[in-house]
């Protein structure tokens, strides 16, 4: 099962609209999990037009966002129990602030945003993954998004590139 795993997308803040290359996964996904700061629901919309989409709210979402969808979220997938967040919040690292969301979970993998930057880890057996963004790589190299796949085991992977049109 493929999952498409995207996050800080700031649309139409820092992009007028999602990255081609993004979109040519979206075209197959099995899921799609944005992980926050959509900015508003005219993208959440244009993604839920590509298949079944699932998310939370970021810190710059407007109150449409606020209204239909939640903080947090843990998702039953293949029987692999996923944690959403944006990670945004006071002290703390976004991605400790992430953990102690789901600490009385039990999730096999939380995903999260915030940060702008990728992450892709094990810590205590949850895999920890950030897509980084696909529209705001402030100061990654490149931009990015995730896909998260799942069979016998869970594994993720970053998808880098240059341009964000």
């Amino acid at each position: 099962m493929k999952l498409v795993v995207i996050s800080d997308t700031h649309i139409p803040k820092r992009a007028k609209g999602l990255p081609s290359k993004l979109i040519a996964d979206l075209k197959d996904a099995e899921l799609i999990i944005h992980a926050g700061d959509w900015q508003t629901v005219d993208i959440y919309h244009e993604l839920a037009t590509y298949g079944e989409l699932k998310g939370v709210i970021g810190n710059v979402d407007n109150e449409e966002l606020q209204r239909i969808l939640p903080e947090s979220l843990v998702l039953e997938v293949n029987n692999f129990r996923i944690g959403v967040v944006h990670g945004h919040g006071k002290g703390l690292t976004t991605e400790k602030r992430a953990l102690a969301t789901f600490k009385e979970q039990n999730v096999d993998c939380i995903i999260f945003g915030h940060s702008h930057i990728p992450v892709n880890k094990m810590h205590e057996g949850i895999l920890l993954f950030n897509p980084g963004s696909a529209t705001d790589k402030r100061r990654q190299a490149q931009y990015s998004y995730g896909v998260l796949t799942l069979n016998e085991e869970i594994s993720a992977q970053h998808v880098f590139y240059d341009e964000k049109h």
